[in-house]
């Protein structure tokens, strides 16, 4: 199983779609944190003359909606393709190590392109008036939740790469399926259509606990909802694989 996640992260870090994706990432959290006017998004660090980097963790989670999915459509569509499936499925592991190993591997590699934007703390940090004026417990605790929905995001997105061995299609699926669990149980919610279980239909999306995750308050339930989220698509994935040996 480790090998197989050694493997997983060398080939992203030898791809040069890898490298595109974070820079990507990287580029557009920074052009809208630093460039782009206020009165055009009200996100322009300087000019909203706020020590925070609260507007990071709104724009991140629209950026991971290409991201992730940019990440994670090779992980079984390119063994689909290339053939090397049936390869990997007799090695000396079950179907779930294949499938976590390719999942872990995901994770890091979200987690490795957010490490650069620990910058954009470090710099808002010395700006600040006085020096250190911004709150570090609260930016920590809309990490961990940043870092929880990404998780969410890549076990949608190996399960996306499960089902097609075309690496484009893959990665349109999951983008819309983590569109979907992102925003769709707001709308449906929202739109009234069922009467007093509306709330509860918006609790069973990620916004909702993303949002309240990202205020800096880890509440249990949320954690306890991501990893079912986490839990519900490894499993979609496992189902999935197991098919082949019908």
């Amino acid at each position: 199983m480790y090998s197989l996640f050694i493997r997983e992260i060398r080939n992203f870090l030898t791809s040069l779609v890898g490298y595109v994706a974070i820079i990507v990432f990287l580029s557009l959290i920074g052009i809208f944190l630093w460039m782009i006017p206020t009165e055009t998004t009200g996100m322009n660090i300087l000019e909203n003359g706020f020590a925070s980097i609260d507007p990071l963790f709104a724009i991140a989670p629209w950026v991971y909606l290409f991201l992730i999915p940019a990440i994670t459509m090779r992980s079984f569509s390119e063994e689909k393709k290339s053939g090397t499936i049936e390869l990997l499925f007799t090695r000396p592991i079950t179907d779930l190590q294949i499938i976590l190993s390719k999942y872990l591997a995901g994770v890091v590699l979200v987690l490795i392109s957010l490490l650069p934007t620990l910058l954009y703390y470090y710099t808002v940090h010395q700006l600040g008036f006085p020096k250190g004026n911004i709150d570090t417990g609260g930016m920590w605790g809309s990490y961990i939740g940043l870092a929880f929905l990404g998780a969410g995001f890549v076990a949608v997105g190996i399960f996306a790469s499960s089902i097609s061995e075309n690496q484009v299609i893959s990665f349109i699926l999951a983008m819309t399926l983590c569109y979907l669990c992102y925003f769709g149980f707001d709308f449906l919610g929202n739109a009234g259509f069922f009467g007093g279980f509306d709330a509860v239909i918006i609790k069973m999306g990620i916004n909702d606990h993303y949002i309240s995750m990202s205020r800096g308050v880890i509440d249990t339930r949320d954690v306890v909802y991501f990893f079912s989220l986490i839990a519900v698509f490894v499993v979609l994935t496992k189902f999935v694989l197991e098919k082949r040996k019908w």
